[in-house]
């Protein structure tokens, strides 16, 4: 491992590899828009943003097109994701959106929030905020339920894996 000070950062790649030495946990938001399942995961997803009211908070990048569909959802499903998930992160967090909930057990509850199955956390949430923030918006979910599987561990990113 080589150290190194980064005097002036121009460079997007720059930032992402220095960001990506920090550890994130990995959450997929999901829910039922027009009868589709939408799923996507974010690796930005922060807690404690308030305690009361409860909220969370993700960032998502302006290019996504998967968050203009989600944030037509009245509810929101977030899902931490766990241990079992380590092996599917890369093909949940895909360009591909049509596959990528394939193999994985998933279920939608009665207000159209979808939550993976072996995920340690599930929030149910619906957007309270959106904030501009460069090539990203800080969306703020507000915390209506919550459902906690203490056996599962939840992954945490760095450094571009998954571990526990």
């Amino acid at each position: 491992m080589t150290d190194e000070f980064i005097d002036f950062i121009d460079d997007a790649h720059d930032i992402r590899r220095v960001f990506g030495d920090i550890p994130s946990t990995v959450a997929a938001v999901g829910a039922v828009v027009d009868g589709t399942p939408v799923t996507m995961v974010v690796s930005s997803f922060t807690v404690g943003v308030s305690h009361e009211p409860p909220m969370v908070s993700v960032a998502i990048q302006r290019t996504s097109t998967t968050w203009p569909v989600l944030a037509r959802a009245a509810h929101l499903g977030v899902s931490v994701l766990g241990e079992s998930h380590a092996s599917k992160t890369r093909q949940l967090a895909s360009r591909d959106s049509a596959g990528r909930l394939a193999d994985i057990a998933w279920h939608q509850n009665e207000n159209g929030a979808i939550f993976l199955e072996g995920s340690p956390i599930w929030l149910e949430c619906f957007t309270q905020h959106e904030y501009p923030a460069g090539d990203h918006a800080i969306i703020v979910l507000r915390v209506e339920r919550v459902h906690r599987e203490a056996r599962n561990r939840a992954l945490v990113w760095t450094r571009d894996r998954a571990s526990c």
